[in-house]
């Protein structure tokens, strides 16, 4: 972790991009060393959010997960010495919502993490990025930016995992707990024979239903044609997205945040570049509402 204060000042400074130089591309599909839960309630979220999330004692009198099962398979949270316990953690403060929601996919320098932290103090929000050197400079900006704001407690809210979200998303997330996810200026993967490489794929885009809940949005955004239409095909036709009208993108607080907020999308603006924007909302399974349907029908 590079140091941030300077010699001889007291005062928090942020970290400098330059100590954290690394190729811009990784290859998605390769082995790398990760740790991750085998399910989502073993999950210690209250090692990313100190400030907002406990995680819960065990006592005697409340614990139906014994040393002996620990010893012989059962996980432990990374914040604690404890077993993992049918409790989750908690909200320190009632008003904070205990489970992560939002979710930025590839988040890069943490640009967009930064900038929604302060418009949704009560949501939890996570960045994934794959890459060693930039997940770290993340996270070391976002411990500052709290020590910087430590009178008013802001940034308590958002965190970063360095892990592969093509591979293990459904080990962090229950069904149906995110509300938004955001893929901003994804690697384009320009031949064809990587485009499987892709953050967007039908395939993922079953995953992300999956975590998504009803009327959960997802955000993309890039400054490459082909590979924003190649996103807009997938989304298209997968049968539990639904593109949002211009109208409701108008309405939506997130939207102009989109553009300027990472620092990818601040050197497509310094260069005049086009950026294409596409916004949609996660729905009910049409199989689902059909089937429920037929039986209310049936039973009337």
């Amino acid at each position: 972790m590079a140091n941030n204060k300077p010699e001889g000042s007291g005062a928090i400074q942020l970290p400098q991009k330059k100590f954290y130089r690394q190729r811009a591309h990784v290859n998605p599909i390769a082995d790398h060393i990760f740790d991750y839960p085998v399910q989502p309630s073993d999950m210690d979220w209250s090692s990313l959010y100190p400030g907002l999330l406990q995680c819960p004692a065990r006592t005697a009198e409340d614990s139906s997960i014994t040393d002996e099962s620990t010893a012989g398979g059962g996980s432990r949270h990374e914040g604690c010495q404890e077993p993992v316990s049918k409790k989750p953690c908690h909200a320190v403060d009632s008003s904070i919502k205990r489970q992560v929601e939002f979710a930025d996919v590839g988040c890069g320098y943490g640009g967009l993490l930064v900038g929604l932290a302060t418009m949704f103090p009560t949501t939890l929000m996570l960045g994934m990025e794959i890459r060693v050197k930039v997940a770290d400079f993340v996270n070391d900006r976002i411990v500052a930016l709290r020590k910087q704001h430590e009178d008013i407690g802001d940034y308590q809210n958002i965190a970063v995992l360095r892990h592969n979200a093509m591979k293990y998303l459904p080990n962090f997330f229950h069904k149906a707990q995110l509300s938004k996810m955001f893929f901003l200026f994804p690697d384009p993967h320009f031949k064809k024979c990587k485009h499987k490489w892709r953050i967007i794929s039908p395939t993922l885009l079953s995953e992300y239903a999956f975590v998504l809940r009803e009327e959960g949005i997802v955000y993309t955004v890039t400054d490459v044609l082909d590979l924003h239409e190649w996103m807009v095909k997938c989304l298209d036709e997968h049968p539990l997205f639904s593109r949002l009208t211009q109208d409701e993108l108008d309405k939506d607080p997130v939207v102009p945040a989109l553009f300027n907020s990472s620092e990818e999308g601040k050197k497509v603006a310094r260069n005049e570049g086009d950026k294409h924007l596409a916004v949609y909302r996660r729905i009910a399974d049409p199989f689902i509402v059909e089937m429920t349907g037929l039986t209310h029908d049936l039973s009337t």
